[in-house]
C-alpha cells in the first residue's frame, strides 16, 4: 500500500496530508475506487465539458429546480 505523509502541528487543529499523484492512484486502486462505472462517468463529464454542456455555479442554490 502507498505511504502518506501526515503532519500535525503542535497546538493546531489542522492535519496536513501529503501524497503525490502516483501514490494516490495506487492507494485508490488498492481500495477499489477505480470501478468501471466511476471511470465511465468521468469520461462522460470530460466530454460534456469539452462540448460546452456545463455551466458554472455561483451557489448550490442554483441547482434547485425553478
Amino acid at each position: 500500500m502507498a505511504t502518506i505523509t501526515v503532519e500535525r502541528r503542535p497546538k493546531s487543529k489542522r492535519i496536513i496530508v501529503e501524497i503525490d499523484a502516483a501514490k494516490l492512484e495506487r492507494l485508490a486502486a488498492s481500495l477499489g475506487l477505480f470501478s468501471p462505472g466511476f471511470l465511465d462517468s468521468i469520461s462522460r463529464s470530460e466530454e460534456e465539458i469539452a462540448l460546452g454542456k456545463t455551466e458554472r455555479l455561483r451557489s448550490l442554490r442554483d441547482l434547485r429546480p425553478r
